[in-house]
């Protein structure tokens, strides 16, 4: 410009400096200020304004903010742009302050000053802030534009107010795409998923991310029937998936741990071209793992040509919740070979593979190794896992003293662990202690109310009980009620404990009656013990017949045929009876029965379990 002579005036600076801005070019920046300031022009408020901008761009803020101070006239368009910059560089203390030294300078702040506050605190979480601005908001004269209410829903959808943020998406005049995807995905991450799912059936046009969002809320809301519904209905309306949908759609189908679903899931991923990127092969490796497919989980994992450590963290991981310690630990030293640095979930699985072999030396190795070789400091899930190692091994006082020296605070987690260790063993007094550190985290905590519960069953002590129930009672809170599924004809058959909905009841019962008297022929007796409510012996040891993963067995029985196997999904841990119920059944009728239960896989074969008994 200045060789061939153009003429340079104040209007000349202006967007000189927003390239420079946009290019994030400080150094032509600068030499645009001198140039400036060497023609005199460096006072002018369209200079000045254009160079706040520049620098603030630039992550010179204390630069932005000298230029700032030193001009006699700001407008609010300036004032804007030294927030927007404070904004971007997190200093939201001098973001306040700033907005007291306008309103005391007789200028007014705008809705697109507090739309660039509001959309910062919630880009990076700083809802205190927000909250303020909020407060402000409240008691001003402001016009909320659609800027403005959209900056506020964004807000406190991402600071989980969704009373709120509904307060303002019903506001709104036009319900656009973006925002109403936003509601579904805060409604989602708060778990209400039916309240996303009313938001997502009003909308008239729905797209991609829409669409994702909703199969995603499913997905992490534990309801992947319902997510895996939502797919095959996006499908049918044309909407192609992208890579981001179908991790949800993997996601689903490895929480429902149904493998035929996830036979067809993996089909259609290879069809559509998304069986090369590395993020769904690892999907895909969780995916057949917790559907009970470990030859499907090795298959995948072979085909990986660039494995990280994802990959071999799945395949530890996938290793270890079916029992398969050697494996777990095989895998993990095959990674570090291949120059794979472990993280701090890789040390989970391997932790948890010890534990749940009770290989208290290899665990104790494995969590000296994490700690002094690669540095990674242990987390409550690698003290939770050292805790169920000791407790599983019947080291309940060195799980004890563990807990006792952490150098973190404990958590749910662990008490847990610990509790969960003195059920096993029958430490009943060391339970009732764990139960009730727990329940001064959690004071709702159902797992600890029904812990204590039945050891109190266990030891008569029914006045004990009555207390405990009536607590749960009072604060609303119940057992979780046992269920089992499984997977039949591309259905998902559900059974509750003495379920008697399905439509082939008198078929099932009629089968178990039939399997109870052939077990009983080779020793079978039911465990009255697993039934915790006061009730005579012979009413429990009928009533223990009727847990759901029997009722599904024999639906199995009935459908299936002879030499495929049997896969059931538990939403809670198997019981002693049914545990022993199904090593026998694999036995007498020769098929492999399959159970996901709450902390692991059972793998039953001519009676025994890949467990051996220790879960």
């Amino acid at each position: 410009m200045l060789s061939k002579s153009f003429p340079i005036d104040r209007f000349s600076f202006p967007p000189l400096l927003k390239a420079a801005s946009k290019a994030l070019s400080l150094s032509e920046g600068k030499m645009i200020h001198g140039l400036a300031a060497k023609l005199g022009l460096h006072s002018d408020p369209f200079v000045e304004t254009a160079l706040v901008g520049m620098y603030a761009a630039c992550g010179l803020i204390s630069e932005a903010r000298f230029v700032f101070d030193k001009m006699q006239h700001r407008d609010v368009v300036t004032w804007n742009i030294i927030i927007d910059g404070y904004c971007q560089s997190r200093l939201f203390d001098d973001v306040l302050a700033l907005l007291e030294e306008m309103k005391s300078s007789d200028i007014e702040p705008d809705a697109r000053i507090f739309t660039t506050i509001l959309s910062a605190c919630s880009r990076v979480g700083n809802f205190g802030v927000g909250k303020l601005v909020c407060r402000y908001l409240s008691e001003s004269n402001i016009t909320f534009d659609s800027h403005l209410q959209t900056a506020l829903l964004n807000m406190h959808i991402n600071s989980g107010a969704m009373e709120m943020a509904q307060i303002f998406y019903d506001k709104l005049e036009s319900k656009n795409v973006m925002a109403s995807t936003a509601m579904i995905t805060g409604y989602s991450k708060v778990s209400n998923v039916e309240a996303a799912r009313l938001i997502f059936d009003e909308m008239v046009d729905k797209d991609l991310v829409c669409w994702s969002a909703m199969i995603s809320g499913y997905a992490d809301s534990d309801k992947p029937q319902e997510a895996l519904k939502i797919f095959h209905e996006m499908q049918r309306h044309g909407i192609k998936p992208d890579q981001v949908t179908m991790l949800s759609v993997i996601s689903a189908c490895a929480r429902l741990g149904a493998l035929d679903k996830a036979r067809q899931i993996h089909l259609y991923v290879d069809e559509k071209g998304f069986g090369k990127a590395l993020p769904i092969t690892n999907a895909l490796i969780d995916m057949y793992a917790k559907c009970g497919s470990l030859d499907k989980a090795k298959e995948v994992f072979g085909c990986v040509h660039k494995k990280n450590v994802i990959s071999w963290t799945s395949m530890v991981n996938a290793f270890a919740t079916h029992g398969d310690v050697r494996n777990a630990l095989r895998y993990f030293q095959q990674m570090k070979l291949e120059n794979v640095e472990p993280n701090w979930i890789t040390f989970v699985g391997v932790l948890y593979a010890c534990s749940h072999a009770g290989l208290v030396e290899e665990g104790e190795k494995a969590f000296e190794l994490m700690v002094n070789e690669y540095g990674i400091a242990p987390r409550l899930e690698h003290y939770g896992c050292m805790v169920d190692l000791y407790g599983r091994a019947n080291r309940l006082r060195d799980a004890l003293e563990l807990v006792e020296s952490m150098p973190v605070a404990t958590n749910v987690v662990i008490w847990g662990s610990l509790m969960a260790a003195c059920r096993i063993h029958g430490e009943f007094e060391l339970g009732e202690f764990a139960a009730k550190r727990l329940l001064e985290i959690d004071p709702d905590h159902d797992g600890a109310h029904v812990f204590l519960s039945n050891i109190y069953a266990k030891e008569k002590r029914w006045e004990n009980v009555g207390v405990v129930r009536n607590s749960m009672k009072h604060k609303g809170i119940s057992k979780e009620r046992g269920c089992s599924m499984i997977e039949m004809d591309d259905d998902i058959h559900t059974f509750l404990t003495a379920d008697k909905n399905h439509k082939r009841t008198d078929e099932i019962y009629a089968k178990l009656d039939e399997v109870v008297d052939k077990l009983r022929l080779v020793g079978y007796t039911p465990n009255a013990n697993c039934v915790l409510v006061d009730l005579s012996e012979d009413e429990k040891k009928e009533a223990v017949l009727w847990h759901s993963e029997k009722l599904a067995l024999c639906y199995g029985l009935i459908n299936q045929e002879k030499q495929s196997s049997i896969r059931i999904i538990k939403n809670l841990r198997i019981c002693e009876d049914c545990h022993n119920f199904m090593k026998m059944a694999s036995k007498v009728f020769d098929r492999e029965i399959v159970i996901r239960d709450r902390t692991r896989f059972h793998h039953c074969r001519d009676g025994l379990c890949s467990c051996k008994d220790y879960w």
